[in-house]
């Protein structure tokens, strides 16, 4: 059994239509919804990068069933740990039985802002990892100090706690962090089919642990106005992958993305409103091995596309 959730993009939606677009999505067939978490939108033509935690803070008011989680946040520089602790302890509170808290080693996009260096990645894997434990030290209730290679806390205790602890996804895009997410976290998040990564999950110790593949697509009516409005909103997606975690600013993504065609958004996204392209394209994430799809809507018709996808790609998903 596959579960299709709905993905709420921070960089091209202001909060109020975050929380309308989560309430469409829980009153839909959707079985999930999944928040990105950015300083900055990667191209500000996007336009919107809300505090993720004030928007769910809304959401969870606005919607009664659907559960809802981060991906991905990054807890190792522009916020400290003990602070991301508290604020997924809150969310849960809020949300009860229902989030998530998905964590990633980061873009240097968001990351960079508060004039901290942006390490190799081997050296935010390992804050990642003592990230990980201040997180989940705090969860106990119990006050906590910790004094590691990365981080500092003292004497801090959350008193505002959810009656279940959040499950802790990581996002990986490539085998050693997703060996990693296997062995140190509750499930893996990633953004390409590929098989190989939830080989690497699994032999990390992630075998019975769910499997998020997040994907891309424009719905519109008309084949080429989607590619059109792919092309003006998501050029990003013809980027070579080195560059989305190490470019600073939304210019530099801007400059990068100018060798980008129409030619190629149409190549790399499933666009138009022919529902056996949409579900030819969620099992290519199921027959590489994940059990929970999240689709990202290119654009501003989100009631369109969640209307498009209830009648005519969740009913034939199994």
């Amino acid at each position: 059994m596959t579960d299709v959730g709905y993905k709420l993009i921070c960089e091209e939606h202001g909060p109020n239509d975050l929380v309308e677009y989560a309430r469409l999505a829980d009153e839909s067939a959707f079985d999930h919804a999944l928040i990105s978490d950015h300083y900055h939108p990667w191209l500000s033509s996007q336009g919107e990068s809300p505090l993720v935690w004030n928007v769910l803070g809304g959401i969870s008011q606005a919607v009664d069933d659907i559960p809802l989680g981060t991906a991905t946040t990054c807890p190792i520089i522009r916020v400290h740990p003990a602070i991301v602790a508290q604020a997924a302890a809150t969310a849960a509170a809020m949300a009860p039985s229902r989030f998530s808290l998905g964590l990633g080693t980061g873009e240097k996009l968001n990351e960079h802002i508060t004039g901290q260096r942006w390490p190799e990645h081997e050296v935010r894997l390992g804050m990642l990892e003592e990230a990980l434990e201040i997180i989940r030290a705090l969860w106990t209730g119990e006050t906590t100090s910790y004094h590691g290679e990365y981080y500092t806390v003292e004497n801090a205790r959350l008193y505002t706690l959810p009656d279940e602890t959040p499950p802790i996804p990581i996002a990986a895009d490539g085998p050693k962090t997703a060996r990693f997410a296997g062995e140190m976290g509750d499930g893996l998040i990633a953004v390409r089919p590929d098989e190989e990564l939830i080989e690497a999950f699994e032999a990390g110790g992630g075998s019975d642990k769910p499997r998020y593949g997040e994907v891309g697509v424009c719905y519109a009516d008309d084949e080429a106005d989607a590619i059109e409005q792919a092309y003006e909103n998501w050029t990003i997606e013809g980027l070579p992958g080195d560059l989305m975690w190490e470019l600073p600013t939304p210019a530099h993504f801007e400059q990068a993305t100018q060798a980008v065609s129409e030619e190629d958004i149409a190549d790399l996204l499933t666009c138009g409103s022919d529902p056996d392209e949409h579900i030819e394209t969620i099992r290519e994430y199921v027959d590489a091995g994940f059990d929970h799809v999240v689709v990202h809507q290119i654009g501003s018709n989100q009631a369109e596309f969640v209307e498009f996808y209830e009648n005519e790609v969740l009913p034939a998903i199994e």
